[in-house]
């Protein structure tokens, strides 16, 4: 069965998760660090969706808290009109996801994480709930 790959984009760093088999739950998978590279970011989505035959991308897009676009919005588009060009034959959906970082961090406080951890999850943690709340929305 095909899977669906979330996307919480970031200039530097990039969270990934996928859903399972059955498409019921999603886990993260990865924080790609990209320190501004689309490329880097892009090549390493290209090896999961062979890996792990993803049908669709669910990314989320950061408005601000009263709809309006943000500057980083903004370059979400700009990173999503190139998943499109790369991918084109791949479904690519964008949802609302403010205040999925809050929660991962608030997350990762209830688990005590180590601070110096935090960095290299947070937007992992931020993805699976992307993708969670476009499951629950299905």
């Amino acid at each position: 069965m095909n899977r669906v790959l979330g996307i919480d984009y970031g200039e530097s760093r990039t969270g990934i998760a996928i859903t399972d088999p059955l498409g019921i739950t999603a886990q993260g998978l990865e924080t790609i660090e990209s320190n501004g590279n689309d490329k880097i970011v892009l090549r390493r989505i290209a090896e999961i969706v062979e890996e792990y035959n993803v049908e669709k991308f669910v990314i989320g897009n950061p408005i601000n808290m009263d709809g309006s676009e943000s500057e980083r919005s903004l370059k979400t588009k700009g990173f999503i009109h190139k998943l499109k060009s790369r991918f084109n034959t791949i479904e690519v959906i964008s949802i609302d996801e403010r205040l999925t970082t809050v929660e991962a961090h608030r997350t990762m406080n209830e688990l005590n994480i180590n601070k110096n951890r935090k960095r290299g999850i947070v937007d992992t943690i931020a993805a699976v709930y992307i993708l969670e709340g476009y499951i629950n929305k299905k």
